[in-house]
This record gives C-alpha cells, sequence and structure tokens, in this order.
C-alpha cells in the first residue's frame, strides 16, 4: 500500500532572524574591487548625454512650431533656432537632421517683414561654419528667395540677404546655383549703394563666385570698377580685403570698358601701384595682373599714365620676391614699360659707363669689369663681347637720400646722356653669393627724368659712401 510522502513543512511567512540562515556581508569597494554597479563611472559624460537629449528635443520642438504654428509662433521659433545656432556647432549640426531648413526658406517670401528677418537671420547662422548646412540651404530652394529679397527688399533685408549669399557661396558646390541666379549684379548694387558692411560684404560674395569652376558663369558688371577702386583706395593694402578687391579689378581689367573705368578713377592707378609695393603677395599678383593688362591692351594709352605713379621700384622688388605668376607679370610689364626707341640704343655707350663706374665704386677696379659686365646683362643690355669694358670711374654729381623705414637708401646720379632721354636704374635687394652688389639691375629711358637711381641696403650704402663725391 502506497503511503503518501510526508507533507512538507509549511513556510514561516515571517521567519525570525533566528530561523533563517545569516546573509553574508558585502564586501566595502576599495582597490581590489569593482565599484558598485550603481555608481555612474563618469558622471561628466552622463551630464553631456542628458544635455544632448535635451538639445535634441529642444530642436525637435522647434521643428514643429516652424511647421505648425500660427506667424507669430514661427517667427519665435525662428529667433530661437538662431540663438541656438549662435550657441555650438553642435546645435548646428543637429538642425541638419532635422525638418527646420525647409520651414525657414518657406517664411522668406512672406508679407511680414519680421517673418522674413527672421528666417534669414536663423538661416544665415545655421549655415555658418558648417559645409553640409550651406549645401542643404541651397539645394531646399532658398536661392531663388534670396534673390528676390536682393532686388526687392528693403535695405536691411538686402543686406542680410547679401550676408546670407556671402556665406552659402563660400560652399564650391554651390557657386554654379548662386552666380547664374541673376545675384551678381544685384550685388554689384550693393557695392555701388549699400552701406560700408553691406559693400563688403557684397566684395566677398562676388569674390567667392569669381572662383566658378566654369568661369563663363560668373560675368562681372564693369559697374564694379569704381566702388572697388573706392574701397581699395581707403583700406589696408596687407588686408585680405585687398585681396579680394584686386582680383575683381583683375577681372574688370580683361575688357575695354573694364580697363577705361579703371584708369579714368582718379587714383586708380596709383592705388594699384601701391599695393604692389606694400600689398599681400597675393594682392601684389593681382595688381600687377591690372597693370599689365592695360599696358597689353594698348601701350601708347597707359605706359606713361602707369609711369607717372612711379610702379618701378615696386615692379623690380616683385620680381624677385613675388609669387611665380607675379614675378612672370612684373618682367613683363618692365619690358613694356621700358623704352625700346633708337635713342636708347644710343645711349648704351653712357650706360656702360655708369655701370662700370657704379662696379668699380662698389667692388673696386679689379671686379668692377665682370661686375659691371653683369649688371649690363641683367639690364638686358649685354655689352660688346669684341670691346672689354674700360670705362674710368666719373665724376658724376651724386645725392644720396633716405629712401625708406629702414636700411633701405636711393641714391641718385644725374647724368646727362646728350639727349632728352635720361637713365634710371633701380637695384632690387638681390645679390650673388660672390659679389657684395645688388645683381638684379634694369635700365629704364624714361622722358623727362633727368637721373640715375641706384636702390640699395644700407650695408651697400656705407660701403659706397667714402667714395662719394663730398659736393652732393
Amino acid at each position: 500500500m502506497c503511503q503518501n510522502p510526508k507533507p512538507s513543512p509549511a513556510p514561516n511567512p515571517d521567519p525570525s532572524p533566528s530561523s533563517s540562515p545569516r546573509p553574508r556581508p558585502r564586501p566595502r569597494p576599495g582597490p581590489s574591487h569593482s565599484p558598485s554597479p550603481s555608481r555612474n563611472p563618469n558622471p561628466g559624460g552622463e551630464e553631456r548625454w542628458r544635455g544632448d537629449l535635451k538639445k535634441q528635443a529642444l530642436v525637435q520642438d522647434l521643428a514643429r512650431r516652424l511647421s505648425g504654428g500660427d506667424m507669430s509662433t514661427r517667427v519665435q521659433a525662428a529667433r530661437e533656432v538662431r540663438k541656438l545656432a549662435r550657441a555650438s556647432a553642435k546645435s548646428r549640426s543637429a538642425f541638419a537632421v532635422a525638418p527646420v531648413v525647409q520651414p525657414l526658406i518657406a517664411m522668406l517670401p512672406s508679407p511680414d517683414h519680421d517673418a522674413r528677418e527672421a528666417a534669414l537671420l536663423a538661416i544665415l547662422n545655421i549655415a555658418v561654419r558648417n559645409e553640409g548646412n550651406k549645401d542643404k540651404i541651397v539645394k531646399s530652394g532658398a536661392v531663388p528667395h534670396l534673390v528676390e529679397l536682393l532686388r526687392s527688399g528693403k535695405n536691411s533685408l538686402r543686406e542680410l540677404a547679401t550676408a546670407a549669399v556671402l556665406t552659402l557661396s563660400a560652399s564650391t558646390p554651390n557657386k554654379p546655383t548662386i552666380a547664374t541666379s541673376g545675384a551678381v549684379p544685384l550685388l554689384v548694387e550693393i557695392l555701388i549703394s549699400g552701406s560700408i558692411q553691406g559693400r563688403v560684404d557684397a566684395v566677398t560674395a562676388l569674390y567667392n563666385l569669381s572662383s566658378c569652376e566654369d568661369s563663363s558663369n560668373f560675368i562681372l558688371p564693369s559697374e564694379a570698377a569704381k566702388p572697388l577702386l573706392a574701397l581699395l583706395k581707403d583700406c589696408k593694402r596687407y588686408s585680405k580685403f585687398a585681396e579680394k578687391a584686386t582680383g575683381l579689378l583683375e577681372i574688370l581689367s580683361r575688357t575695354e570698358e573694364g580697363r577705361n573705368l579703371i584708369s579714368d578713377f582718379d587714383g586708380g592707378i596709383l592705388s594699384l601701384v601701391e599695393t604692389i609695393e606694400e600689398g599681400s603677395l597675393l594682392s601684389a599678383e593681382y595688381a600687377v595682373g591690372v597693370l599689365l593688362s592695360l599696358c597689353s591692351s594698348c601701350r601708347e594709352k597707359y605706359r606713361e599714365l602707369i609711369l607717372k605713379e612711379g610702379p618701378i621700384p615696386g615692379l623690380m622688388l616683385l620680381t624677385a620676391e613675388g609669387t611665380k605668376k607675379a614675378r612672370e607679370r612684373a618682367h613683363n610689364i618692365l619690358d613694356l614699360l621700358r623704352d625700346d626707341s633708337k635713342k636708347k640704343k644710343v645711349a648704351s655707350k653712357d650706360l656702360e659707363i655708369l655701370a662700370f663706374d657704379i662696379a668699380t665704386r662698389v667692388d673696386g677696379p679689379v671686379k668692377a669689369a665682370a661686375t659691371a659686365k653683369r649688371i649690363m646683362e641683367d639690364m638686358g643690355l649685354g655689352v660688346n663681347p669684341t670691346r672689354p669694358l674700360n670705362g674710368k670711374p666719373s665724376s658724376l654729381p651724386v645725392a644720396w637720400e633716405h629712401f625708406d623705414e629702414g636700411a633701405h637708401f636711393c641714391i641718385r646720379y644725374d647724368v646727362d646722356l646728350g639727349s632728352s632721354m635720361s637713365a634710371r636704374i633701380i637695384c632690387p635687394l638681390l645679390y650673388h653669393d660672390d659679389i657684395s652688389f645688388p645683381s638684379a639691375i634694369s635700365a629704364l629711358l624714361l622722358p623727362s627724368a633727368p637721373c640715375a637711381l641706384l636702390l640699395v641696403p644700407g650695408e651697400t650704402l656705407n660701403r659706397i659712401l667714402p667714395f662719394i663725391p663730398t659736393s652732393i
């Protein structure tokens, strides 16, 4: 007979401490123990994570309000977008994935001034320093609305639209779209009649667009020449703005109308010469390009206009210190400015004597012949190989004066070449290793300039001074 199993005792619902096993004490965290799982090993990371979640929620809320609210709600949301976008790069990146850009663009043609202004400012701040946002804004159709604001908006909106075009045009993929949208002539209007900030922004936007891969997409109206020269005249020659202004002027100098406007502007050529002397390498490259375009197009018309502004010292220095393109351009324009008339050939013997005289004063009679020959070769004149240079140091009346702030001086040799022509010799600061005399000397026969100029550094001047006649 089967027996029932012995029933197990009922569980004690409230066991006393004496009747239940004693729990083992939990080890305290120490050097050999891991921290409790309840503790956050990186409290700063958790705080940032929570902050990111909060920011994402705010971005989504702004997107919702921009899309579905009434106009006042949308304006307020756009202002908050601007504020948040200005705060950090992360916020700008968050707007790239949220449905924010399209509702802002939809506000641009609104008849409400506040709505257009708020949308423009928000778009501008979303695009700053974020290439992805710039491209998305253009692809979403913002450019036609910006062009319309440039055309018919109030002054404040036109200048905000100019700033937006400037920012968007900094992205290479956007340049063809903007350049072919009709924005360029409207930017030139801002350049002519806008505020100082508007004009500066217009120059930068135009400069951005000028580097379009397809140059046919960018046609700069010649009316831009005068305001560009006016701005160049007043700006610092070494500034980035001067680079942009001279770059646009070089483009304008490729047309006859542009060249006429540049040469007719009071002080225009002088500003370009000063930019060659004082500007950055890029500014000097552009500026000498403008002068070369002028002189190449009609040497008879522009040669005297350019020479009148004293460009030779700056051009000579540029042949030594400029960019590769600037050096080539400087050599080319010096060739165009040089007087190649028959009178120059008549005066070549006098120049040989003058070169020998200068070389003797600096390096002594032993090295004078070799140095003078090198001088003449650098001038592009050469010497007669069948007749050695055996001129004697002449008693040329000499005057020296301080030329520039620093160790550069100008020595003036008054020379009568027996005609209405005279010689001007300019030496940039170039040296061969084996001689102390400047090696790159260019001779230029100029009308109504009865002197020969030698531009040397102070250390060379100190060597020359003992030989200079006292009758200064």
